[in-house]
């Protein structure tokens, strides 16, 4: 076998200092606020901005955000295996400046390929969803490898609800940003804020990774029959139901409000933000009380029974939403919908890791990409079923979707040597 520092094997690994195992957790916060940020912001310059600056039509400028998120869904998989290689904190630290270095080239594509723009940011953001890849896989990992097991779930969920926060933040934060330097300096400055949190997450994790307690650390061949298992089979079809549940809010969801329920544009703009918003104060809710569950009554009903539950509970509200007559009652219904979707969000991520051992970033990276990959569907599937069916029946089978995804919970089970890992 040959050793790594920071890719231990967990039941022989004790959780850090408190204080440093939270300080770690931040700066995941940090990352995934930036990312998502990084990620958004393209739209938001490119409708602001971008489009009406070089001429570029939304179908050409589609292909930009479509080139990021292809190459992120394919490239998922190779992301968790160099995490599980070379340990997670070189691939967040790669994936840190490099996506830097990539969020800056599209600004400096707007000073230097002003003829060639679209080309120049269809290959950037290629690339940039490329070394994107470890980023959620590399938290999961790290949450796994340094908080107590009674506290993983709970710091799980603050570390994807910052990832909703950064997309929620994008369009005010960013918008404001290109009004005061524009578009380019505006992707210079936040790819200078990305390249600081990479910068201390290196410094952070090198005190961390000497306080994780283990006799020895092991780099292990990937066990490719643990990533075919029952539990990551089932949780990549769960949370696939989740992806394409998501999906549809982020795409349709103003569309739906603006065009459907003609609630006019600056609402629907408020009432698509609040979805979101719900969802990402859930998520560490989720995690809080997954936790207790799991110390008081073990793994079932901490893991399986909320995000089961939750999974319902959305499937629940969305359908009411799609019910009912009142366009007010409709924006309640939904913004509950999503935010119960959100409770459920750090079981998979907690159980994904775990199952995995040694493999924990892949097997959470095979679980994202099914995410990913069924997520996409959404903006396709959505409007294809609302001409054939009309638009509430196109926003239903995400609910339909999401019951699917929540039966799957009734066969996910740890191991015997993860469950006891989770209970020491």
């Amino acid at each position: 076998m040959n050793e790594t520092l920071d890719t231990p094997s967990p039941p022989r690994v004790q959780s850090a200092a408190p204080r440093i195992a939270w300080t770690v957790v931040a700066i995941l916060m940090a990352f995934c606020f930036i990312s998502h940020m990084n990620r958004v912001s393209m739209s938001i310059a490119a409708d602001e901005q971008i489009m009406a600056e070089y001429n570029i039509m939304p179908t050409e400028m589609g292909r930009v955000y479509s080139a990021f998120l292809l190459v992120y869904t394919l490239f998922m998989i190779p992301g968790g295996l160099f995490i599980d290689r070379f340990g997670v904190r070189v691939a967040l630290a790669v994936m840190g400046f490099a996506t830097a270095a990539f969020g800056a080239l599209t600004g400096l594509s707007g000073f230097f390929a002003a003829a060639n723009l679209l080309l120049a940011l269809l290959v950037v953001r290629a690339v940039m969803g490329f070394f994107t890849t470890p980023l959620h896989p590399g938290c999961a990992r790290a949450v796994a490898l340094w908080t107590a097991p009674g506290r993983r779930s709970f710091a799980n969920g603050l570390v994807t609800g910052a990832a909703l926060l950064g997309v929620a933040c994008t369009p005010p934060v960013f918008g404001a940003l290109m009004d005061s330097v524009g578009w380019q300096a505006a992707f210079l400055v936040t790819a200078g804020l990305t390249a600081l949190i990479a910068v201390a997450w290196w410094a952070v994790t090198a005190r961390a990774r000497s306080a994780v307690v283990a006799p020895a650390a092991y780099r292990r061949a990937i066990d490719w029959k643990l990533l075919t298992s029952r539990n990551v089979v089932l949780l990549t079809l769960s949370y696939s139901a989740i992806g394409y549940f998501q999906y549809l809010f982020f795409y349709w969801m103003h569309y739906y409000f603006d065009h459907v329920l003609r609630l006019g544009k600056t609402e629907s703009r408020l009432y698509a933000a609040l979805p979101v918003l719900t969802m990402a104060l859930a998520m560490p809710v989720g995690g809080w009380l997954s936790d207790r569950l799991q110390t008081r009554y073990g793994w079932r009903p901490g893991r399986a029974f909320v995000a089961g539950a939750s999974m319902l509970g959305a499937a629940l509200f969305l359908a009411f939403g799609v019910i009912t007559a009142i366009p007010e009652i409709t924006v309640a219904a939904f913004t509950l919908a999503l935010g119960t979707l959100g409770v459920s969000e750090s079981a998979f991520w907690n159980t994904a890791a775990e199952t995995g051992a040694e493999a924990g970033a892949t097997a959470a990276a095979v679980m994202n990409t099914g995410g990913n990959g069924i997520g996409l569907l959404a903006p396709l599937a959505t409007p294809w079923i609302a001409e054939l069916l009309g638009w509430r029946s196109g926003i239903a089978v995400g609910g339909i979707i999401c019951l699917l995804g929540a039966v799957c919970w009734l066969w996910i089970r740890p191991d015997s040597a993860n469950e006891m890992a989770a209970e020491q």
